[in-house]
């Protein structure tokens, strides 16, 4: 019985101070990974759920601003991937892209690698791997697109220098993604909302509350919009549109790496 337990991944997180390991960028990524392998065949419905169905229209206005400031762009990355939407969804509109998707979850790439086999998408493939170390040579990718995937990583600026190193002078990086509401009269029902619904969400399908009650969670420990436009600035961005959704809960940014990244 103590070995299933410990073999139990949903055991395991609701063992763990999720505070205090959102906190620590060592202990980060071995919260983040397993969590997504727990809920990679439910990830697409609780999103669409979590926002009212407003998702889908989010990520089509980042594809259209990423398609037109990179509408040549013919080697692509899409990272912390997940089930894959933004990559196939940046497939179909750049014919001639060829793109890879990465992530860490491995469930996740399950998924992503079904929906290629239906698709029939030769030009899309996906890797096991994270934010912090892309697999590709410096300056070799024209576009990079990130779905709520910046705010997952242990380290926020390692992460922005590695997709500058792997982006070509003039290459385009698209990011949608939760921030920290920039008023405080705003971020704290912003944030009750998420925890409460993403708790009951949790205890609905997994019995774990946490595991969607993450989500406000990882906001609080990150970054205002205007703070990663600031982060990209500094690391070799320069940010050519930056929107706000939700009273500043949710951010599209669109950024080209300069010749100094």
């Amino acid at each position: 019985m103590v070995t299933e337990q410990t073999n139990d991944p949903l055991a395991r997180f609701r063992a763990q101070d999720l505070d205090a390991a959102m906190a620590d960028a060592s202990r980060k990524q071995g919260v983040v990974t397993p969590m997504f392998d727990v809920i990679a065949p439910r990830y697409d419905a609780f999103t669409r759920l979590f926002s009212f169905g407003m998702d889908a229209s989010w990520k089509a206005d980042l594809i259209d601003a990423v398609v037109t400031h990179a509408p040549a762009a013919h080697r692509g990355m899409d990272v912390a991937c997940g089930t894959g939407d933004l990559g196939f969804s940046l497939a179909a509109r750049l014919p001639q892209l060829h793109l890879t998707g990465v992530d860490p979850s491995a469930e996740m790439l399950v998924i992503a690698n079904q929906r290629t086999a239906a698709h029939g998408r030769g030009r899309v493939d996906f890797h096991l791997g994270e934010m912090a170390s892309l697999p590709a040579r410096d300056a070799s990718v024209d576009v990079i697109t990130a779905g709520y995937g910046f705010r997952n990583v242990p380290d926020l600026a390692a992460a922005v220098r590695e997709c500058a190193r792997v982006l070509r002078p003039g290459g385009t990086l698209g990011s949608l993604d939760f921030f920290l509401p920039q008023n405080a009269v705003w971020r704290a029902p912003f944030l009750w909302y998420l925890r409460l619904s993403g708790n009951l969400v949790g205890w609905w399908w997994h019995r774990t509350p946490a595991i969607y009650g993450y989500i406000a969670r990882s906001i609080a420990a990150f970054v205002t919009a205007q703070e990663f436009t600031t982060l990209l600035q500094r690391n070799g961005f320069r940010v050519v549109q930056q929107r706000s959704m939700l009273l500043g809960g949710i951010g599209l940014h669109v950024a080209v790496r300069t010749e100094t990244a």
